[in-house]
């Protein structure tokens, strides 16, 4: 039988220490979460011994799998050296030059430790080159917690207002008005909107941020045919820098990231997640007129006694070694096919009114039958019947996060056994559902 006894009564001891009993927002789901005691391939296994085929992985951070062997390897022999020094490494400059190597977009780096840090940096930057202080981001777009960009991730359409031109709404207290006031929320895929936007403001706008493919807070959302290109265009137009948050599309979707996929070429990119197999790593690069505005060699301030530890250049080199063999793509873009092709068989047999989303290695079953194109077409998604399926996948042995409008990953650990083994699991959970 099925039980997390030992993660309820550690939440609980939790809850005395810890605001919520947890350290992150969204590790929290009901009844309670389960407490991890050690991963390894594919699979978690939790405090009571409970075994899952986990497609969480950590937001998407592990690509090679839990615990990989080279990674593992290469963080070993770091250790033997040092975990930390607070002065340079060999290893920075080894993995700068492999993401100059193959990403269009960089012409030189900087490191830091958290997707958060890399976009507050990468926005800094714009308004210092520029001159100029507001930015646009899209609606659902999730690009840290930071103030910059703690805005209209996740607002409810009330809140948001107009479709066209929504109302930026705070998502956390404590943020200022004029931080408020200094972000314009627009629609995703809607080019007529940023164009008019664009030559109404252009004076006033620093920056452009997006998520090539809109993974953060929206599932999965892929841009329309030239969409992109044209954004890169209005950019150009109106002085404008262009910002790719590459935090979960890099290097789990190719080694280039998603510009190389698209062809186009941002004038800042942020990396983080899968770069280093889920080891604390992130990555500011851009152009170098622009890149050089960072301290010492300028006047914008970056920082961190954490940034470019050699324990993480150690997994980001070993993770990027990997991937060039280019054998971990073919097997993820195989897998990740296969389950969305199944998966949209089941929900057509079940006759349940969903759709099944994704790109390359990630999937995602939507609750709606709303065309996909934006954060209003998945902001109604019904987040408690898919709490109920993700609780029933559980049973099953079967891990992924119980947020409706987040996503389900693979890596290069899975098999097709596996996958066959969960499309089991998730169509008898989905019948439950009906």
């Amino acid at each position: 039988m099925y039980k997390t006894e030992k993660s309820k009564k550690l939440f609980e001891e939790a809850e005395i220490f810890t605001p919520g009993g947890v350290h992150s927002g969204l590790r929290f789901f009901k009844p309670y979460p389960i407490f991890v005691e050690r991963a390894r391939g594919s699979r978690i296994y939790d405090v009571d011994g409970n075994e899952y085929v986990d497609y969480h992985l950590a937001f998407g951070s592990v690509l090679l799998g839990h615990s990989s062997e080279n990674v593992t390897r290469a963080v070993k022999a770091q250790l033997e050296k040092g975990s930390i020094y607070g002065l340079s490494n060999k290893l920075e400059v080894e993995v700068a030059k492999k993401i100059i190597q193959h990403v269009p977009s960089a012409q030189m780096v900087k490191f830091c430790n958290t997707g958060t840090e890399a976009t507050y940096h990468a926005i800094r930057l714009a308004r210092a080159f520029t001159g100029k202080t507001k930015i646009i981001k899209f609606e659902g777009a999730y690009h840290g917690w930071h103030d910059y960009v703690n805005i209209s991730v996740g607002p409810s359409p009330r809140e948001a207002g107009p479709k066209e031109l929504p109302t930026p709404v705070p998502d956390s207290k404590g943020i200022p008005r004029n931080v408020v006031e200094n972000t314009i929320v627009l629609p995703f895929n809607n080019l007529r909107v940023v164009e008019r936007t664009a030559r109404k403001h252009g004076n006033e706008i620093a920056a452009l941020i997006t998520e090539p493919i809109m993974h953060g807070s929206a599932c999965c959302i892929l841009p329309k045919s030239g969409y992109l290109q044209a954004l890169r265009e209005i950019c150009d137009r109106y002085s404008i820098l262009y910002i790719f948050d590459e935090v979960v599309t890099g290097f789990r979707h190719g080694l280039g990231g998603a510009q190389k996929i698209f062809g186009v070429t941002p004038d800042i990119t942020t990396f983080a997640k899968a770069m280093a197999n889920g080891f604390p790593v992130a990555s500011v690069c851009g152009k170098k007129e622009i890149m050089a505005m960072f301290s010492p060699s300028g006047e914008v301030d970056f920082g961190g006694t954490y940034n470019g530890n050699p324990i993480s250049m150690a997994a980001a080199l070993a993770t990027i070694q990997e991937l060039e063999t280019q054998e971990v793509y073919n097997h993820l873009f195989k897998l990740g096919s296969l389950v969305r092709k199944r998966l949209r068989e089941v929900i057509g047999k079940l006759n349940i009114e969903a759709q099944i989303v994704g790109f390359g290695s990630v999937f995602q079953i939507a609750l709606t039958n709303n065309k996909i194109e934006n954060y209003r077409s998945v902001s109604a998604l019904n987040n408690e019947k898919y709490e109920a399926f993700q609780r029933e996948l559980m049973k099953r042995h079967v891990f992924i996060i119980p947020k409706a409008k987040k996503r389900c990953h693979i890596s290069a650990a899975h098999t097709i056994g596996e996958v066959e083994t969960t499309l089991e699991a998730m169509e008898d959970s989905l019948r439950t559902l009906s």
